[in-house]
């Protein structure tokens, strides 16, 4: 007996095979949308972590800022309480230079000569004087090259030669000069002292008038 299939199979292939796709096609847009939903919490979770590193980092920036500006201020005070002390070291050094200076030059001062006065800018001490002739400065430059430790690279200024009342009725004929040296300093650290004027007195100074001029 022979049995004939008179349904519409073709179609009915054609609809299960379309369903199948359907299914197929759900099924990966759902994997998809799983693996993409995995994907986006993983990247969120690792952004979440990196704004906490940054957030972490700038926290410890700001506190070593601070650290860093308390340092600086601590270094400040430090190189401000460094200059006091060498400004009081310096002045404790130098506050007897005017004596030594007084004493060194009158030992070292020839016969004929006469200071007038002995001026101090920072370094530099000038002096100004009488001398009976340009060969008795020659000698004084010699000896504060050669004899004094508290003036070196002693250098004339200037000569003017002069007359000078011995008498009422006799003059003589004079050198003014002056002359420039710098401060040999006991301490290593150099100072600018305000513009100071010492005067010797005539009993310190061989004057003139003892050797006659």
């Amino acid at each position: 007996m022979i049995l004939i299939n008179l349904l519409p199979h073709r179609e009915a292939t054609r609809k299960r095979r379309k369903e199948q796709f359907f299914t197929q096609l759900g099924l990966s847009a759902l994997l998809g949308g799983i693996i993409c939903g995995a994907v986006y919490t993983w990247y969120q979770g690792r952004i979440a972590d990196q704004q906490a590193r940054n957030s972490f980092l700038k926290q410890e920036t700001a506190r070593l800022d601070a650290e860093i500006k308390d340092i600086a201020t601590l270094q400040a005070q430090i190189a401000s309480l460094r200059a006091r002390q060498t400004a009081v070291e310096d002045l404790q050094a130098d506050r007897n230079m005017p004596v030594h200076l007084l004493e060194e030059l009158v030992g070292e001062l020839p016969d004929g000569i006469y200071l007038r006065s002995m001026k101090q800018e920072s370094q530099s001490v000038l002096l100004t004087g009488t001398a009976q002739s340009q060969e008795r400065v020659s000698d004084f430059l010699r000896s504060l090259s050669t004899k004094t430790k508290w003036l070196i690279k002693p250098e004339l200024v200037e000569i003017v030669a002069a007359n000078a009342s011995v008498s009422s009725k006799e003059q003589r004929r004079v050198s003014n000069f002056t002359i420039r040296a710098m401060l040999n300093r006991p301490s290593s650290t150099s100072k600018a002292p305000e513009s100071t004027v010492v005067k010797p007195s005539k009993p310190a100074a061989r004057s003139a008038a003892s050797s006659k001029v």
